[in-house]
């Protein structure tokens, strides 16, 4: 599979745990912006969208998109303009999901990522499999600071299982956590 038309990344910046484990919101980083749009051009992601209740980050997040669509940032790297057509700023989940079903195939698909492992917990080949049969649009929840808060998995479809490396540590930064989930479901292996 090259391509999967209907695979939309999005990043939650709440509800979301910090570090003691309470439910906040984080900050929009310019870094993750510039790299998960990249990631998901590279992957055939719809759109990538980040999420944040806050204004003053939405603001911050357009002003950023509008240097690379149009501003300079557009003539001196066209490359950096393509990635960034496919990046979205919403307030909420739900609204997220309400623009997905609406411009979409309907209901979607909402698959949530975690480093913690979950009794629900699906494979990345089971997943894979799931989207090549029963097509649809499927959501790819990503979530900063600590992760996800609990009623964003109790309400997802699905989650994703961990990503393991080779020993216990397992503390990706979210760029990571895309580009390699992003890969295991869309990458082109050797057949």
């Amino acid at each position: 599979m090259d391509r999967y038309d209907n695979a939309h990344i999005v990043l939650l910046h709440h509800p979301v745990y910090n570090k003691r484990g309470d439910v906040v919101t984080t900050a929009v980083t310019n870094l993750d912006l510039h790299d998960i749009a990249r990631i998901g051009k590279t992957y055939g992601a719809k759109h990538f969208y980040i999420v944040t209740p806050l204004d003053v980050q939405r603001k911050f997040v357009d002003r950023i998109l509008s240097h690379w669509r149009e501003g300079y940032g557009a003539e001196y790297n066209p490359q950096r303009k393509d990635a960034f057509d496919i990046v979205a700023v919403r307030s909420s989940l739900g609204k997220v999901c309400h623009e997905i079903e609406i411009n979409g195939t309907g209901k979607v698909r909402v698959v949530a990522t975690s480093a913690a492992v979950s009794e629900k917990a699906t494979t990345f080949r089971s997943l894979r499999s799931i989207m090549q049969r029963e097509g649809g649009d499927t959501i790819l929840l990503f979530g900063t600071g600590w992760g996800l808060a609990k009623e964003v998995l109790d309400q997802a479809d699905f989650i994703l299982e961990p990503i393991k490396g080779t020993t216990s540590y397992n503390h990706l930064s979210v760029r990571s956590a895309v580009a390699i989930t992003m890969d295991r479901l869309f990458g082109i292996r050797d057949r």
